[in-house]
């Protein structure tokens, strides 16, 4: 039975289409648009407030927006912020594995926006950070072959999910293929977790701030290689650059630059996740990775002219960015597999 691979498109289905599921964490975002970030001590008014439901969901609404079915596998309260997270991800057709967690509430990530469109984070951690044993077997159990599995710095940097999430990526069957966006807080996963995950990775997909703590790099390109250089034979490496676009190592070969689409930014906020999002569901329905790359960073272009966390744009959207008869395009605008 094929599966998605680093290297090349696919040419054969499994019996069931290939799917997203998320093992990582959907929390609520209190979004406050500033001038600048205040001095320590001081205060400052916000201009514009705003919730919204954000972390992983930014990811998953991202890949159901392009036709990828998404899965859920990951924690949620059952206070007013986890009834929130579950009414926005039944809007956007994402299936919650989990039952919801008794006695606790999903957390929330208060986001400061400044004048550039630059947000800063602070995240209060709820029920979706921890994971049980029957939880966690719950989600080992749920990948099927062709399925692409997403990870997050986040759940491996929870301590009530870290060991679990871990022991899940060094698991999976090889059918499955595993993603890891390593976030803001690389620089504080431990070390030895880190690096048995990234054993059993098959995309690693980073900003280049976090490949330049992970490489000591600041160039993206030579950053994406030395990730390369990490990961086991054919697994791939994305770098995003925002404005510059992404550089990709895929199978072994050397880092190629993938342009960006230059626009107007109002809000990174999410920006990162819809290139996840996106790139996944297009490998899953069957784009090469470069193809791949090149609908993430138009997706990611789109999501930053929004305000919001999950502003990823739909297939039809992307489509039109596309010169006519852009293989991309034809397959944005064919029929989306159904879970």
């Amino acid at each position: 039975m094929d599966r998605v691979t680093p290297a090349a498109s696919v040419t054969a289905r499994p019996a069931a289409p290939p799917r997203l599921v998320l093992a990582g964490s959907v929390i609520v975002d209190m979004v406050l648009r500033i001038p600048r970030l205040p001095e320590r001590g001081g205060d400052m008014l916000a201009s514009h407030a705003a919730r919204a439901v954000g972390g992983g969901f930014n990811v998953l609404a991202a890949a159901r927006r392009l036709g990828l079915p998404a899965v859920y596998a990951g924690g949620h309260g059952t206070g007013p912020f986890g009834d929130l997270v579950r009414t926005a991800l039944d809007a956007e057709g994402v299936t919650p594995l989990l039952a919801a967690h008794p006695g606790r509430d999903t957390g929330y990530c208060v986001v400061l926006v400044d004048s550039d469109g630059e947000r800063t984070f602070v995240t209060a951690p709820g029920a979706e950070s921890e994971l049980g044993p029957a939880e966690a077997r719950q989600v080992a159990g749920a990948p099927r072959p062709g399925d692409l599995v997403q990870l997050s710095g986040y759940g491996l940097a929870h301590p009530g999910s870290a060991d679990r999430l871990t022991e899940l990526a060094a698991t999976l069957p090889e059918g499955v293929v595993l993603s890891l966006d390593p976030g803001p807080l690389v620089a504080d996963l431990e070390p030895a977790r880190l690096a048995r995950v990234l054993e059993r990775v098959d995309w690693l997909s980073c900003n280049r701030r976090e490949a330049g703590l992970l490489t000591g790099l600041a160039d993206g390109a030579a950053a994406a290689g030395e990730l390369s250089r990490r990961l086991r034979p054919g697994a791939g490496v994305l770098v995003r650059g925002d404005v510059d676009g992404c550089w990709l190592v895929a199978a072994g070969d050397g880092a190629v630059h993938v342009p960006g689409r230059p626009v107007r930014a109002v809000d990174s906020n999410g920006a990162g996740d819809a290139h996840v999002g996106a790139f996944l569901a297009l490998l899953g329905r069957g784009a090469r990775p470069l193809d791949a790359a090149r609908g993430a960073n138009l997706a990611a272009s789109v999501a930053v002219t929004r305000h919001g966390p999950a502003t990823g744009p739909t297939a039809a959207e992307v489509a039109a960015l596309l010169a006519p008869g852009d293989p991309l395009a034809a397959l944005l605008g064919s029929a989306p597999p159904r879970s």
